[in-house]
């Protein structure tokens, strides 16, 4: 199931809704719409959907975006286009065409969105100083959003790297012996560091590394939010375990069946309906 995110951003006064999907932004074209005619924003779209131009350029996002869009369905719609006697709304042409760029939506968000490509386009027919205007305050959401990912990857890295010395604490009272050499216990705190990298990656840390050779860093600085929250749970339990005094390969057994529970978890509570299914 998709991952889903609503936002609103206000472009001249106006209201518009943006549904992000994965690297997919999805403008709502009704909102837009209502910039020329608020109560009229249907009869709007159609009449832009009567143009050729417009059947031309969305016939060929679709073609060159969806593998699934029926051309010969659009031949027939595009030889039709600029008709006196010709209309088009948006669940014709989907249903019609099996189109991926432009969506219908019922419930709370309902309406119909657009591929940001096409709703840039759309809104250019609209006014180009409202495309403007929407460009910005597009980019201006991407941009606080690109921040707020940063801040919070960067909180769990932190909480990661604090939970870890409670984790090598655990190691040294009461897994390293008395009496071995610096590189002795560097063994054995690698081999624990790698009970975890086990259970949340199911690599080692030289694994990875070989997987990666022109990546910076390590396995870490390359996990996502919730793979770095998970393992800052995994590295406090793991050394709950090791006071307890549970083996390791039962120690990575039960942190591989945590992490993916609480992974599954974190995926779930982010999750919504694909785009275009109804609320």
């Amino acid at each position: 199931m998709a991952k889903e995110k609503k936002s609103t951003i206000n472009v001249q006064g106006l209201a518009v809704t943006i549904i992000s999907q994965h690297q997919d932004d999805y403008i709502s074209i009704t909102d837009i719409a209502r910039h020329k005619d608020a109560e009229r924003s249907d009869y709007i779209l159609q009449n832009w959907l009567r143009n050729r131009s417009t059947i031309e350029f969305i016939g060929l996002w679709e073609q060159l975006k969806n593998p699934g869009f029926n051309s010969i369905e659009f031949d027939g719609i595009k030889n039709m286009a600029g008709a006196n006697s010709f209309s088009l709304t948006p669940k014709r042409w989907i249903e019609t065409t099996h189109a991926v760029g432009i969506v219908s939506r019922t419930g709370r968000y309902g309406g119909t969105y657009a591929h940001k490509d096409i709703a840039f386009e759309f809104a250019s027919w609209i006014s180009a100083e409202f495309k403007m205007y929407l460009i910005v305050e597009f980019q201006r959401l991407k941009e606080d959003e690109s921040q707020r990912l940063s801040l919070a990857w960067n909180l769990n890295r932190t909480l990661s790297k604090i939970n870890y010395r409670i984790h090598t604490d655990a190691i040294k009272e009461n897994i390293v012996p008395p009496n071995i050499t610096n590189e002795q216990q560097q063994v054995i705190y690698a081999s624990e560091a790698d009970v975890l990298n086990m259970a949340m990656f199911g690599k080692t840390a030289q694994q990875w590394r070989k997987e990666n050779p022109k990546l910076e860093g390590n396995i870490r600085d390359h996990s996502s939010m919730e793979q770095l929250l998970v393992l800052a749970n995994l590295e406090s339990m793991n050394a709950e375990f090791i006071r307890m005094g549970i083996a390791q390969g039962e120690r990575l057994a039960k942190l591989n069946t945590i992490a993916i529970g609480q992974l599954k978890s974190l995926t779930n509570h982010t999750a919504f309906k694909k785009l275009g299914n109804h609320q």
